[in-house]
C-alpha cells in the first residue's frame, strides 16, 4: 500500500476510527450542499429529530436546476422551484450559509468553494455530486457522496469510506498551443479507461502539472470521477496559496494563512512516498482531444484517426458510440459539424476559460445554424468577466450570455439539445441524453476547441486559427 503520500497522511489524520462494517469514519472538514441531492438528506434528520452537527462547517449554493435565463421567482419549473424553497427552509433552520442568487455569490458548487477559500489543503471535503474531486486541485482530499452519506454528514460530521489505493499520474514536459488541462485528463481517461481508476485515487505530479494554473488543475481534478478514481489532488505549492491569500477566508486575515500554511506544507506528499502505481504522460506529444463518442474515454487528437473498436477500452461500446456518433474508424473529427456550442460546467467556466475562449471568438461571428452560449461557473466569475468587457465580445459574436448554472451539461433546465443536434461542449460528460436528448450528440473538448468550433460551424484545430486577446 502506498505510504507517506498527501492521501495518507490526510486520510490519517482525519480517520475517528474503524466502523464494525471494516469501514473507517472520517471526520469531514468542510461539506457543501446544494438543492438537488440535499432535500431528502434534510427530510431523514427531520424524521429523527436530528440537528446538524457542524453548520459552521457546511455550506449551500444552487446550480443544478437554476434557470440561467429567466430567474424571476416563483421559476416557471415548479420543481425547479419546489428544490430551491426547500433548500432555502433547510439552510435558514439549520443556520448555514447559502450563496443564493441575491449574494451575487451564487454558482456551481465546485466555483464557489474554491473562489471563497472554503476549500483549503488538507481539507476532508464532501459534497452529493460526483465531480467533488474539484476540490482535490488545493490538495484536499473530496469525495463525492450519496444521499444516505449526506445524512449522515449532516448528523455527526463524519462519513464512511474505505482506504483507497493511490495512483501517482505524472505529466512530464510542456503543453503546446491550444492544448489546455481537459485535453491532459481526456488523455488519462482515453490511456486508462472509464473504470482504469476504480479503487484509487489519483495524485496529479510533474512538470506539466507544476506549470498549471489553479484553474487548470481543477479542471484536471474535476474529471477524476470520469477515469473510475475515487479523488484526485495535486499537491499544495505556491500557486495554491497566492490563490488563497485573495480569498475571502484570508484577504483581511494574513495572520490566520500564515498559522496554518506550516500544515499545509506538512501534508505534502514525501519525496520518498510510495504509490501503488506509477503512470507518465508525455504533455509534449499532447494536441487537442475530441471525444468521438460516449464516454469520457472515447476521445482523440483533433488531428487523429478515430481508433477501430477492437483497439478500445470496450470493442462493443466502442461500436455502438461511433454508430451513435455517426463517425468511423480512420476518419478524423475535424470538420465534424456542430448545432450547438456550450461553453460552461464546472470543468471549464471560471474566468480563465472565459478569456481563453474571448481570445478565439473576438472579431468573428458564430457560424450560421449555430446555437452558442456562455454560463459563468458563478456570480463572481460572469461580474469579473463582464468588468473585463468578454461578455460584449461573446455577445458580438453572436453568443447567448447566460447566468450562472450548471445548465447544459446535464441539461436540469432549460439549457437541453434537441434532437440530434451536435453540441461542442466543455463539460464533462457525453453520456447518451446527459444533455437532454438520447438522440443529440456531445463532443467534450477544451473551451478554445468549444470557441473555434462555434465560430466555424465545425470542430476545428483552433492551433490554425489567430487569436485576439486585445480589443
Amino acid at each position: 500500500m502506498s505510504s507517506g503520500t498527501l492521501y495518507d497522511k490526510v486520510y490519517d489524520r482525519h480517520k475517528v476510527t474503524t466502523l464494525p462494517t471494516g469501514q473507517d469514519q472520517l471526520f469531514v472538514g468542510l461539506h457543501l450542499v446544494h438543492e438537488v441531492t440535499s432535500p431528502q438528506a434534510f427530510g431523514m434528520l427531520e424524521e429523527r429529530d436530528l440537528d446538524v452537527a457542524y453548520p459552521e462547517r457546511t455550506h449551500a449554493t444552487v446550480d443544478h436546476i437554476v434557470p440561467t435565463g429567466n430567474r424571476d421567482r416563483p421559476y416557471a419549473d415548479d420543481a425547479a422551484e419546489e428544490m430551491l424553497s426547500e433548500l432555502e427552509e433547510n439552510v435558514r433552520e439549520a443556520g448555514i450559509e447559502f450563496s443564493h442568487p441575491g449574494t451575487g455569490n451564487q454558482g456551481i458548487v465546485h466555483v464557489v468553494g474554491p473562489e471563497q477559500g472554503l476549500t483549503q489543503p488538507g481539507m476532508t471535503v464532501v459534497c452529493g455530486d460526483s465531480h467533488t474531486a474539484t476540490h482535490g486541485a488545493f490538495g484536499a482530499l473530496a469525495f463525492g457522496i450519496g444521499t444516505s452519506q449526506i445524512r449522515d454528514v449532516l448528523a455527526t460530521g463524519t462519513v464512511a469510506m474505505e482506504k483507497a489505493k493511490v495512483r501517482q499520474v505524472r505529466v512530464e514536459g510542456e503543453l503546446g498551443d491550444g492544448v489546455s488541462a481537459k485535453d491532459v485528463i481526456l488523455e488519462v481517461i482515453r490511456r486508462l479507461g472509464t473504470d482504469g481508476g476504480t479503487g484509487y485515487v489519483y495524485e496529479y505530479a510533474g512538470s506539466a502539472i507544476d506549470s498549471l494554473s489553479m484553474e487548470g488543475r481543477m479542471s484536471i481534478c474535476n474529471m477524476s470521477i470520469e477515469g473510475g478514481a475515487r479523488a484526485g489532488y495535486v499537491n499544495p505549492d505556491e500557486k495554491t496559496y497566492d490563490w488563497l491569500r485573495e480569498t475571502d477566508a484570508f484577504r483581511d486575515d494574513p495572520e490566520r494563512f500564515a498559522e496554518l500554511k506550516p500544515y499545509w506544507e506538512s501534508i505534502r506528499s514525501d519525496d520518498d512516498a510510495e504509490y501503488d502505481d506509477v503512470v507518465t504522460i508525455d504533455a509534449n506529444e499532447l494536441e487537442p482531444i475530441v471525444t468521438w463518442g460516449t464516454t469520457p474515454a472515447q476521445g482523440v487528437g483533433v488531428t487523429q484517426p478515430i481508433p477501430e473498436p477492437e483497439d478500445c477500452h470496450s470493442p462493443e461500446t466502442a461500436r455502438q458510440a461511433q454508430e451513435h456518433v455517426g463517425v468511423s474508424p480512420g476518419e478524423t473529427m475535424e470538420g465534424y459539424p456542430v448545432d450547438v456550442a456550450f461553453l460552461g460546467s464546472c470543468t471549464n467556466a471560471r474566468l480563465r476559460d472565459l478569456r481563453r475562449a474571448a481570445a478565439v471568438v473576438r472579431g468573428r461571428e458564430v457560424a450560421e445554424g449555430v446555437r452558442a452560449l456562455v454560463v459563468p461557473g458563478s456570480q463572481r466569475v460572469q461580474a469579473a468577466a463582464e468588468a473585463e468587457g468578454l461578455d460584449e465580445v461573446f455577445r458580438e459574436a453572436g453568443f447567448e450570455w447566460r447566468d450562472p448554472g450548471c445548465s447544459m451539461c446535464l441539461a436540469m433546465n432549460d439549457d437541453q439539445l434537441e434532437g440530434d443536434e451536435v453540441c461542442a461542449s466543455s463539460s464533462n460528460r457525453n453520456f447518451v441524453g446527459r444533455q437532454g436528448s438520447t438522440e443529440g450528440r456531445t463532443l467534450l473538448m477544451n473551451p478554445k476547441m468549444v470557441a473555434a468550433a462555434a465560430v466555424t460551424g465545425e470542430v476545428t484545430d483552433v492551433r490554425t486559427m489567430r487569436e485576439v486577446t486585445t480589443a
